[in-house]
């Protein structure tokens, strides 16, 4: 089943076309790719489907088209993003950090059951519970942000750069707590700028350059591909 369809996305930042012609399917459960070069448009392309970016074409959840949806009922939908750049509130320990994730849940005993999920998801986490968001390191802050996007009980986990700026002991933490997000069930658009780990985790690739999807395929196939594994796998 298609849970994200996009269809023929374009955006503009004043006269620049950052996006053109878009299209794009995300089915249920499983994990989508996008990746290539910076300014790409990876990011505006998350930023649409949250709702924080005005755009052109069509984006449909669950069949919903999501033009007129603001950013807070898109959550409520069950889109959920983990920004890139973390946006930490960092004057705030790492337990608050994460009930914010829950603002819109009602229902105390799933937000209770949701926190106990995020700390099995990420132990390390917590020992840090009372800790201010602003002193944790760079992997333990990309655990807060992901684990408050889990807060929120998301249908559809948006990822932007999970691996960004990370150890690689730490990618290998972020991108097993990625696949058991995924075998519970949720589905998640990955965007991510280390290609390998983005053919590692999804099942499916795009390629977005110069504002277009210019390849698209299972992530087995693509990763055979001469072109894709010179430009974005490092392979000759």
């Amino acid at each position: 089943m298609v849970l994200l369809e996009i269809k023929n996305l374009k955006v503009r930042y004043s006269h620049a076309l950052v996006l053109d012609s878009v299209n794009l399917e995300v089915r249920a459960t499983e994990c989508v790719g996008v990746i290539g070069p910076n300014g790409a448009g990876k990011t505006t392309l998350l930023r649409c489907i949250s709702g924080i970016k005005d755009f052109e074409g069509g984006i449909s959840f669950r069949g919903q088209n999501l033009r007129n949806f603001s950013s807070s009922a898109i959550v409520r939908l069950g889109i959920v993003q983990a920004p890139e750049g973390r946006h930490l509130f960092p004057h705030l320990n790492v337990r608050e950090n994460l009930q914010l994730g829950a603002f819109l849940i009602k229902d105390a005993k799933e937000v209770a059951a949701s926190f106990q999920y995020v700390l099995n998801l990420f132990p390390h986490l917590r020992e840090r519970l009372e800790q201010f968001a602003g002193t944790l390191s760079g992997g333990e802050q990309q655990m807060v942000t992901i684990g408050r996007a889990i807060m929120s009980s998301p249908r559809l986990l948006l990822l932007d750069e999970p691996s960004f700026g990370l150890a690689p002991l730490v990618k290998e933490t972020i991108a097993d707590s990625i696949k058991e997000i995924q075998k519970s069930g949720v589905t998640i658009l990955l965007v991510e700028q280390d290609a390998q780990m983005a053919f590692d985790l999804a099942q499916q690739i795009n390629v977005l350059e110069e504002g277009r999807i210019s390849v698209r395929g299972p992530s087995a196939e693509l990763s055979e591909d001469p072109r894709i594994k010179s430009s974005y796998l490092g392979i000759s």
